[in-house]
């Protein structure tokens, strides 16, 4: 491409060739930052920000029945039951999802040895300290008069809360159970939205499938 530079009205033949030299390095820096200027005007679209993917198990259940424990009900076969005691209590357990790195916790408690009242608030007082957090606390009532299991659900939200699903069942004269849901590491309940969902109807399942010896 040829340019003619003009300076004070004068052409590039009566300039001497250091002046001419100099001009044509302005101009070629000049269009240089021109194009750069224009390609930094074209649209640029954020992409959203993005999550690993999470590959869910197909759902198929079997019955937990260890003959010791107290209670029965229906896991998921990607689960595994791994009863233990801690401090004199008996029939405690954790249900793991090796997959999805979460972890049920079931307390049994005996209401010979304490109060139903007293159980039911603690219950009440682990629910309350995700307040600071929660974007919202739904409790849901069951009542199953056949099998006499009774009991609260609480489906707790919020990106930072440690446990979104948590239940108490009881048969209200010799029984009480707490079961809490948790992930291992830091709780960021945006990118684990569908494994949260998809272990809420797990838990369902178990409270739905729940009965006494």
């Amino acid at each position: 491409m040829n340019y003619e530079l003009r300076i004070k009205g004068q052409t590039n033949q009566q300039l001497n060739s250091s002046t001419i030299k100099q001009l044509k390095k302005q101009l070629y820096i000049t269009l240089i930052v021109t194009a750069a200027l224009a390609s930094c005007k074209e649209g640029y679209t954020p992409k959203p920000r993005a999550f690993f993917r999470i590959d869910l198990p197909e759902k198929a259940y079997v019955l937990f029945d260890d003959r010791v424990s107290p209670y029965t009900y229906e896991i998921p076969v990607y689960a595994e039951v791994v009863p233990y005691e801690t401090e004199g209590e008996k029939f405690w357990a954790n249900i793991n999802f090796p997959s999805l790195n979460a972890t049920i916790n079931m307390s049994y408690k005996s209401l010979r040895q304490a109060a139903l009242r007293d159980l039911v608030a603690d219950a009440m007082t682990f629910v309350d300290k995700h307040q600071g957090k929660a974007m919202r606390i739904r409790e849901l009532a069951f009542d199953d008069q056949t099998n006499r299991v009774f009991g609260m659900l609480f489906d707790i939200g919020g990106v930072g809360v440690a446990s979104t699903y948590q239940f108490y069942l009881t048969d209200s004269n010799r029984h009480f159970v707490r079961g809490a849901l948790y992930f291992e590491g830091a709780p960021n309940n945006d990118s684990l939205a569908p494994v949260v969902e998809f272990l809420k109807f797990d838990m369902d399942r178990l409270i739905e499938t729940f009965t006494w010896r």
